[in-house]
């Protein structure tokens, strides 16, 4: 969590854009010789090569989470969802990936948590369209916006027409197939880290329901998940291996 916090906020909270990408350069490098050397005075490289070392965590997702945020300081657009799809990919999925190794897997999940990644990316892409807009950055890609008639212009100046709530519709239905295609592997997660992700899974899904409840509205307000509803998916979630032990059970006795 640290290395991917920290990592985040050299882009984030940096005073400029000059700022961002010589102190990011000098974090690839640290990262890099941490990696290459299995050691660092760094403390939270300290850590998290020790975590690399424990668990066998692949040195290019790492790399690549610092390639998608040099991606972040020198793109403020995105032309088509294919180079979209690459930065999730890098700020995202790699995350997916690297928590796939310290939980633990069976089988071939890789595929599903990189899916799981650009799913929760693009959730968080839509729901901060508007933070994103005051930070000088759209990543709705400028294809897909050409394609529903809805401009740039418009959507600096906040105007939410018939195109605007098409496009978001189309974006968010994307966003779903990604969850539907990502959960299946959640259940090749060792038991003891599985529930964790699917409760994160089903919580940024509700993201999406609630972005299409304010009208998307994703301008003047920020979509949120109330917390009784956190509460609900989580016990939903808590019983569903139970659901499906006791159902084994049952059609075991019948057979």
């Amino acid at each position: 969590y640290w290395f991917c916090r920290h990592t985040d906020d050299i882009v984030d909270e940096a005073m400029s854009q000059d700022v961002a990408r010589t102190e990011l350069e000098d974090w690839a490098q640290e990262v890099a010789a941490a990696l290459a050397t299995g050691t660092s005075s760094h403390p939270v490289l300290r850590l998290f090569v020790d975590a690399v070392q424990k668990h066998g965590i692949p040195s290019e997702y790492p790399m690549a989470l610092i390639e998608g945020m040099r991606m972040d300081v020198r793109c403020t657009r995105y032309r088509t969802f294919e180079e979209l799809r690459v930065f999730c990919y890098r700020v995202a999925s790699v995350v997916g990936l690297m928590m796939s190794h310290v939980i633990g897997f069976r089988g071939s999940p890789l595929g599903y948590a990189t899916d799981l990644g650009i799913a929760m990316q693009l959730t968080n892409i839509l729901r901060d369209i508007g933070e994103d807009l005051g930070r000088g950055r759209i990543y709705l890609p400028s294809e897909e916006l050409k394609q529903y008639g809805y401009s740039s212009d418009e959507l600096r100046t906040h105007v939410r027409n018939d195109a605007f709530r098409q496009l978001m519709q189309f974006q968010i239905a994307r966003a779903r197939e990604y969850y539907e295609r990502a959960m299946p592997g959640i259940e090749m997660l060792n038991r003891e880290g599985r529930f964790a992700v699917r409760v994160a899974a089903e919580v940024y899904r509700e993201i999406l329901r609630s972005i299409e409840e304010s009208d998307y509205d994703v301008f003047e307000q920020r979509a949120v998940v109330p917390a009784v509803t956190k509460y609900w998916l989580t016990a939903r979630c808590m019983a569903m291996p139970v659901m499906r032990s006791s159902l084994r059970k049952l059609v075991a006795r019948r057979a």
